[in-house]
C-alpha cells in the first residue's frame, strides 16, 4: 500500500486528479472502499495539492463530484438489483455491520445517507441500501450531495494541511470519524426532540364543547 500511495504522490497533475477522483467514485459505486477507503484517496488529493502539483480548489471540486456521482451509481445498483447485492460474498462476511447499516437507514432515513458518508463501511453500502429500500431519489440526492460536499472538501483540506503527515492523518480520520459521526447523530437527535416537544407544547387545543356550541348557534339562527 505504501508504494501505491507514493506512486500517486509523484504522478503528473492530470493523472493525480484522475486517480483520486476514480478511487473516490469507485468506493461507493463498485465497493472498492473495502480495499482502499475513500478518505485515504481524498486526503492524498490534499497532500498532492499541498506540494503544489495540483490546484486545491479543483481537487476539492473533483472529489465532491466523484463522491456524489459514485453514491448515485451505488443507489441505482441497489434499486435495480435489490437483494442480490446483499448476497455478494464480500457482504455476507460482514452481515453484522450490514444489519447495523440497514437498521440505521430504517431509523434515520435521509439523515443516515448524510451521516453514513463519514463511516467507512456505511459509506460503501449505504447508497445501495437506499436504492434497495426505494428511497425517493430526490431525497437521496439532497442528503447525498450535502454529505459529499462536507466530506469531500473536509478531507481534501485535511490532507492539504497535513502535508507529508498524510499516513497518520488517514489512520486518524478512519478511526475517529465513527466517534465524530456518533456525536453528530446525538446532536441531531437532541435538536429533533427539542423541536418536537416545542411543537406539541404550542399546538392549539380544540375544546370538546366547540362543535356542540356551533350546532346550537346554528339552530338558534334557524329559529
Amino acid at each position: 500500500m505504501s508504494g501505491f500511495v507514493d506512486s500517486i504522490l509523484n504522478v503528473t497533475p492530470v493523472l493525480a486528479y484522475l486517480i483520486v477522483a476514480c478511487l473516490v467514485f469507485a468506493e461507493d459505486a463498485l465497493f472498492v472502499g473495502f480495499v482502499l477507503p475513500g478518505e485515504t484517496a481524498a486526503v492524498l488529493g490534499g497532500v498532492v495539492a499541498s506540494r503544489g502539483h495540483v490546484q486545491l480548489w479543483l481537487m476539492m471540486v473533483l472529489v465532491v463530484l466523484a463522491a456524489i456521482l459514485g453514491d448515485s451509481v451505488g443507489y441505482e445498483i441497489g434499486k435495480h438489483f435489490g437483494p442480490r447485492i446483499l448476497q455478494m460474498r464480500i457482504l455476507r462476511k460482514k452481515h453484522e455491520k450490514l444489519d447495523q447499516a440497514q437498521d440505521f437507514l430504517r431509523r434515520r432515513g435521509g439523515a443516515a445517507v448524510f451521516l453514513g458518508r463519514f463511516i467507512a463501511f456505511f459509506r460503501a453500502v449505504m447508497p445501495a441500501l437506499a436504492g434497495t429500500s426505494r428511497m425517493p431519489y430526490p431525497r437521496f440526492l439532497a442528503f447525498n450531495a450535502a454529505g459529499g460536499l462536507v466530506w469531500g472538501a473536509g478531507f481534501v483540506l485535511l490532507g492539504f494541511l497535513a502535508g507529508n503527515s498524510y499516513e497518520a492523518v488517514a489512520r486518524i480520520a478512519g478511526r475517529d470519524s465513527a466517534v465524530i459521526i456518533a456525536l453528530a447523530a446525538l446532536i441531531i437527535f437532541i435538536i429533533w426532540r427539542v423541536r418536537k416537544t416545542r411543537r406539541e407544547r404550542h399546538r392549539p387545543s380544540v375544546s370538546p364543547s366547540g362543535p356542540h356550541n356551533n350546532s346550537e348557534d346554528d339552530t338558534s339562527e334557524n329559529l
